[in-house]
């Protein structure tokens, strides 16, 4: 069976987007079984105006610092301030850190909320609260590697399906690899089916391909639906003795679809780019990896992860310095979301795609005897951008010293909710039973961030 799943794999876990499609019981958009579906529509949970709604997550594994983005503190101390200035934005009171002047310059079309936290500076934690809305595991917890709760995008998979039939509902570029416990993207007790497609190739090579999305060269497609026929088959049999058949069926499916879809190939396509837009976006793996999720939104994905990393700087051997660290890593991260907020605005998709920016923590806002800085989680920043929510405006706020929130304090649920809001979930709403079949609600507490609505 292993040569009818080739290349859709990925950070060693079987992983796969799910074409939705139209099979027994299921709804095509959306991946519920249909009376599940009409019982959501009929409470409200999902809001058909958002249907056509999409989301690009730029996640920051390793935690960036707030004082070097979007929370800059000029007037604290030097050991606080760090070693760069602030420079004003075109919304009046409003400053970002000195690295981000095409954000500056768009700072109407961007919102930072800046008095999100949770209180914990554990990498492993963290990662499962920003990415699932609840707390992970503790890094030295002998099950600091299993994820509890599903993911954002496995969740949006399963509720809402993708935006086209023909494309993955959930897409991860360039990977899934590196940072810090980065290890949360999946769908936990949802299934298989609903963890991402990761694409594992950077689109900035000169080479970038997706290699699940090419076939054999001796494979026709005579030969393909002989092999589809044949996988259906056995799991037909497989189904009646093992419990994980419907992942094994899922992965075969989207397997299949993926393979014979020209308009996932075309949309992974991104040298049909022009040169003088892939140059905007800026021509390294942040820039292209952002390039790559407006083309995959355009056609139809709901929910794109780029994976930019890492930001995990304590200055100790082996890890960057403050200083250098944000030399290297926020201009890049500047350029691409600058690039892609005007290019969506130009294209008339800025109201329906939602951008969202964070890591799992801020960093200690002293710095530390290495010029680093550690991990902080009582205050650090989140920017949103689209989505038809309220721009151009600063949420809240951290001391002078960018220790603790001191207004209107926010935390992972509420950045959760914000995101379900924009796709039409009432997270509270919708009920996933786990493996032991105890029913948990997507989110138990969180709301929309009210002054974004």
């Amino acid at each position: 069976m292993s040569d009818l799943f080739w290349g859709v794999r990925g950070d060693d876990r079987t992983v796969a987007g799910r074409r939705s499609f139209l099979q027994a019981g299921v709804l095509g958009a959306g991946g519920l079984a249909l009376a599940d579906r009409l019982r959501l529509d009929a409470a409200g949970a999902i809001r058909h105006n958002a249907r056509e709604n999409s989301v690009i997550l730029f996640w920051l594994s390793g935690g960036p610092g707030h004082m070097e983005t979007w929370d800059p503190k000029p007037q604290a101390p030097a050991e606080y301030r760090g070693p760069f200035g602030a420079i004003e934005t075109t919304v009046p009171g409003v400053q970002f850190g000195e690295w981000m002047p095409e954000e500056a310059r768009l700072a109407e079309h961007l919102a930072i909320v800046r008095g999100v936290n949770h209180g914990s500076g554990d990498h492993t934690k963290g990662n499962h609260w920003m990415l699932t809305g609840y707390e992970g595991p503790a890094f030295n917890a002998p099950d600091n590697q299993v994820q509890r709760r599903p993911a954002m995008g496995s969740a949006v998979a399963r509720v809402r399906g993708a935006n086209h039939s023909a494309m993955p509902p959930y897409v991860a570029v360039p990977h899934l690899r590196g940072g810090t416990d980065n290890l949360f993207h999946y769908s936990s007790y949802l299934g298989g089916g609903w963890n991402p497609f990761i694409v594992n190739s950077d689109p900035n090579d000169a080479g970038f391909g997706v290699k699940n999305l090419v076939r054999p060269a001796d494979l026709s497609l005579e030969r393909l639906a002989e092999r589809r026929q044949l996988a259906a088959r056995f799991d037909q049999a497989r189904a009646r003795f093992d419990s994980v058949a419907p992942d094994l069926d899922a992965h075969s499916q989207s397997a299949f679809d993926l393979l014979t879809s020209t308009r996932v190939r075309e949309a992974f396509d991104i040298g049909a780019e022009p040169d003088r837009t892939r140059d905007t976006y800026g021509r390294h793996t942040f820039g292209q990896s952002a390039l790559l999720a407006r083309r995959l939104v355009e056609r139809g994905v709901t929910f794109v992860t780029v994976n930019c990393v890492p930001w995990d700087h304590h200055g100790s051997p082996g890890q960057f310095k403050t200083e250098e660290g944000a030399r290297t890593l926020i201009p890049p991260l500047d350029v691409a979301i600058a690039a892609l907020v005007r290019d969506l605005l130009d294209r008339g998709l800025y109201e329906r795609t939602l951008i969202v920016a964070m890591g799992e923590f801020g960093r200690t806002p002293r710095m530390n005897a290495n010029a680093g800085r550690d991990h902080w989680g009582a205050a650090f920043s989140v920017l949103f951008g689209g989505g038809g929510l309220r721009m151009g405006q600063a949420i809240g706020a951290s001391d002078a010293r960018g220790e603790r929130v001191v207004d209107r304090p926010y935390d992972p649920q509420d950045v959760a909710a914000t995101v379900y809001h924009h796709l039409g979930i009432d997270a509270q709403s919708v009920v996933f039973h786990d493996r032991l079949n105890r029913p948990l609600p997507l989110l138990d507490r969180g709301r929309p961030i009210r002054e974004l609505l």
